[in-house]
Formats: structure tokens, C-alpha cells, sequence
């Protein structure tokens, strides 16, 4: 039947609802990553007026937000080139800037003779987490192991400042403070080492139809940040730092579980 006026406009309408739900799908995942965006900034604020624990809390949402906008983007099929820089930017302001400027203000007692040696550590930090998240950007390899990432992730690094400031930032005297460059220094460095670490989305995306594994790390988790948060989130994140040189050493001991609980927590 040749199409009529009432029909048109139908499809007319039809075509228009299609493509707002397909706008709204794609403007979805960058809504994470505003929120990420967010808590950074909102780090970077707090920390200037010494609230150093609300600081380590706002990063550590800005890592959760970063990890979903990327689950969120491949689930509804967003996955666009403007997705992928708008993230970077948002990554280098909460785990670029934020840790930085988090880590100097607690670590600068005003000016004394330590704070140059803080400028120092906190622009290297700065400078290779940029140059981390360019290199990710201009080397996407179609063939590279999609379980890997090549240098620390800037949101594991994010984290290894977080959760070290959250645990031990109150319990600096003098001296003892330098040890927060330290904390810098060695996850810049390894920021933009050839180093490999497991993917984000390889942990949290389990290979079989039964994420037991998965349920099971995470009743963990939630039940380690309420009753010892510190605790937790030093282990977490200083395990994945260590990640590297753990697996290996830990891998043989796999062999020794049952095959049905292996295939159960894959």
C-alpha cells in the first residue's frame, strides 16, 4: 500500500522516539564520567581546606564512577571516540590533579625547606599521569591482550594515594612525612612502566555465566569497608600495586583447589 499522510507521520514519530532513546543512551555513559569528573574536583576543593579524609573518599567515588562508565558504555553500546576522551579528562583531574594536590597539602607544612622537593614529586605525578592516559589513548592494539593494561591504571595509582592518606594521614609528624613522596613517586613511575596489570574489566566481568567469584569478592569488600575501611582499602589497593609480582608466586597454589570450585569462582 503506498504510504499516506497518517502513516508518515507515524513512522515520522516512531523514528524520532528511536532516536531520542538512542541519544539518551549514548549521553548515558558520559553522565558517569561527569560524575566522576565531579568527585575530583570536589577532592581537589576539600583538600585545600585540610579535609584530607573527605578528599580520599571523593577519589576513591571517582574510581567506582570511572570503572562504571566503561561497563555502562559497552553495555548499552556507546562506545565512541568522544567517550573515550571526554574520560581521559575527567581521569586526569581525579587521578592526575586531585592525588597530587591531596598528597602536597598534606604533606606541606607551609614554606620550609621540604616543599620544593613536594613540587617536584607532585608535577612528576601530574606529568606521568597525563602521559599515562595519552599513551592509552594512541596505542589501542586490536591485537593486545584485552586482560591487560600496560603500566598501573591512573585509577589504581588513584588508589594507592587514597588509601594510604585515608589510613595514615592523621599519624605524620616532622620527618615522617616524606613517606608521602614516596607513596607519589612509586605508582607514577610505574604509571608509565611496560609493567602489566589486570584489566578492571576483566575482574569485574567473570568469563562463565556464574559470577560466584565475583558475588563473593564483593560481599567481602562491602563487609571490609564497614566494619575496617582503612584496613581494606590498603589491602585492596596495595595488592593490585603488588599485583605484578603476587600472581605469580600465588598462581601454583590454584592448582591445589577442587576443579569445581575453580569453575565456580571464575
Amino acid at each position: 500500500m503506498p504510504p499516506t499522510r497518517r502513516t508518515a507521520t507515524v513512522e515520522f514519530v516512531r523514528g524520532s522516539v528511536r532516536g531520542t532513546r538512542r541519544r539518551a543512551l549514548a549521553t548515558l555513559p558520559s553522565l558517569f564520567t561527569l560524575a566522576n569528573m565531579l568527585c575530583g574536583f570536589g577532592a581537589i576543593l576539600v583538600s585545600i581546606r585540610g579535609d584530607h579524609g573527605l578528599a580520599s573518599v571523593l577519589i576513591g567515588l571517582s574510581v567506582l564512577f570511572d570503572i562504571t562508565d566503561g561497563a555502562v558504555a559497552r553495555l548499552v553500546g556507546a562506545v565512541t571516540p568522544f567517550g573515550l576522551q571526554f574520560d581521559s579528562l575527567a581521569d586526569l583531574v581525579s587521578f592526575g590533579l586531585a592525588p597530587a594536590l591531596v598528597a602536597f597539602t598534606l604533606f606541606s607544612e607551609g614554606r620550609d625547606e621540604w616543599d620544593p622537593l613536594g613540587w617536584v614529586v607532585c608535577f612528576l605525578w601530574v606529568a606521568c599521569a597525563a602521559i599515562r592516559l595519552a599513551r592509552f589513548n594512541t596505542t589501542i592494539d586490536p591485537t593486545a591482550d584485552k586482560r591487560y593494561f600496560t603500566g598501573l591504571p591512573s585509577p589504581g595509582a588513584a588508589g594507592v594515594v587514597l588509601a594510604s592518606v585515608a589510613a595514615f594521614g592523621e599519624q605524620m609528624h616532622g620527618r615522617d612525612r616524606l613517606w608521602v613522596l614516596l607513596v607519589l613517586a612509586v605508582p607514577a613511575l610505574l604509571m608509565v612502566s611496560t609493567v602489566r596489570f589486570r584489566s578492571f574489566r576483566s575482574l569485574v566481568s567473570p568469563r562463565s555465566g556464574k559470577p560466584y567469584g565475583m558475588i563473593a569478592l564483593a560481599l567481602v569488600l562491602v563487609v571490609g569497608f564497614a566494619l575496617e575501611p582503612a584496613t581494606t582499602g590498603l589491602v585492596l589497593a596495595y595488592g593490585y600495586l603488588f599485583s605484578p609480582v603476587l600472581v605469580p608466586v600465588l598462581a601454583p597454589l590454584g592448582r591445589l583447589l577442587p576443579a569445581r570450585l575453580k569453575e565456580a569462582l571464575s
